[in-house]
């Protein structure tokens, strides 16, 4: 039985996984809002930007490796149902459109920039959620 397969059908390692992807997104958010509120003066004003990017960036590159490196295999087991899923479909264009945003943000540091990656992440998070409510048809 192809690995993929024995994922789908396993009732204990895929919500496993699945629960660990949750988590890995919780710290990318966690982390990357910090840094949003900041920059929109809304949160930790005392404290330089630099400070907290340098401290939170490498928290957020590792949950951005773990959450791909679950959900990887999720997609694996079920891509034929995600393939058409519009949910899923929404949710990998806004992590590319979250992707670049971070590029334009780093470069300019602009407020727009920190606002728009708020909503795309939050965009991320529903379509997420969602793509159980569009499995299967």
């Amino acid at each position: 039985m192809p690995m993929s397969t024995a994922l789908r059908e396993s009732d204990v390692v895929f919500p496993l996984i699945e629960t660990f992807h949750v988590l890995a997104i919780t710290v990318i958010v966690g982390t990357i809002v910090t840094v949003d509120l900041r920059v929109g003066g809304l949160l930790l004003r005392d404290q330089p930007l630099d400070r907290i990017t340098r401290a939170l960036l490498p928290y957020t590159w590792w949950g951005f490796a773990f959450m791909a490196a679950t959900g990887l295999p999720l997609f694996a087991a079920e891509a034929s149902k995600l393939y058409a899923n519009p949910a899923f479909r929404t949710k990998l264009l806004l992590l590319g459109l979250a992707g670049l945003n971070a590029m334009l943000f780093h470069r300019t540091r602009a407020r727009m920039f920190a606002g728009a990656s708020i909503v795309l992440w939050s965009g991320i998070i529903v379509s997420g959620r969602l793509i159980a409510v569009f499995h299967g048809h």
